[in-house]
């Protein structure tokens, strides 16, 4: 049985075009408050939809650059990332992926967790997820 649910006035949907659009019935990011809650960033080429070519150094590229485009779309920046949650699909991956990480984030550093899981959508290596401060 299916009902008719809107979403909230109070919840406002972010899109963008220059990171992946979202390949499943929900949105690229959320902003509620002085907060935006990003889907999970898989590493597709926004305008191919299709993985990177490579392997865990460049799909965790990717993935980081499609975050950033979300982050930007939302009014928002890496640098008020509260939380992350990062999922591999091999922990033997973890060492290169928090190099990269790293590099990324710079001399910030939000919370985070770190899992290993058995798939991730189109069987990517990567994917990360985060909540943000919208606050200037």
């Amino acid at each position: 049985m299916s009902t008719a649910v809107t979403t909230h006035s109070s919840l406002k949907p972010v899109t963008t075009e220059n990171a992946p659009a979202a390949i499943g019935p929900y949105s690229q990011a959320i902003k509620a408050g002085d907060l935006v809650f990003v889907s999970g960033c898989i590493p597709l080429v926004p305008s191919t939809m299709q993985i990177v070519d490579g392997g865990i150094v460049e799909q965790t590229t990717q993935a980081l650059a499609n975050l950033k485009a979300v982050l930007a779309a939302s009014g928002s920046d890496v640098g008020r990332v509260v939380k992350t949650t990062v999922f591999l699909k091999n922990m033997n991956d973890f060492v290169v992926v928090n190099g990269i990480y790293a590099d990324f984030f710079g001399d910030h550093k939000p919370a985070r967790s770190a899992v290993e899981v058995a798939r991730l959508p189109k069987d990517v290596l990567f994917e990360i997820e985060c909540i943000a401060s919208l606050k200037n």
